[in-house]
């Protein structure tokens, strides 16, 4: 099927997406691929994954020391995000 991807900004809690990535590179495809297909599934109410990616999620999750679960959905704060450096004002060349 021919589709149109977007690149997106997306934040994403850091140990959630060391998992991510460990979980693409195991099935051998890209995050954005892995999102796409879990997002798929869920909108439909199925469970994107069988017991063997589960076993690999919580391998995964013991290994990056992701504690999170469901019921902390919705209620993470972020801590202070350091403002971005000013971009230094070019000097003209004399």
């Amino acid at each position: 099927m021919i589709i149109e991807r977007t690149q997106t900004g997306v934040r994403i809690e850091k140990r959630i997406l060391k998992t991510l990535k460990g979980l693409a590179e195991y099935h051998d495809m890209s995050v954005g691929d892995l999102l796409e297909g879990i997002l798929l599934h869920v909108f439909e109410g199925k469970t994107p994954f069988g017991a063997e990616s589960l076993k690999v999620i919580a391998d995964l999750r013991r290994v990056y020391g992701l504690d999170l679960d469901a019921s902390d959905s919705h209620k993470l704060l972020e801590t202070a995000v350091p403002a971005k450096r000013a971009a230094k004002p070019k000097t003209a060349k004399r």
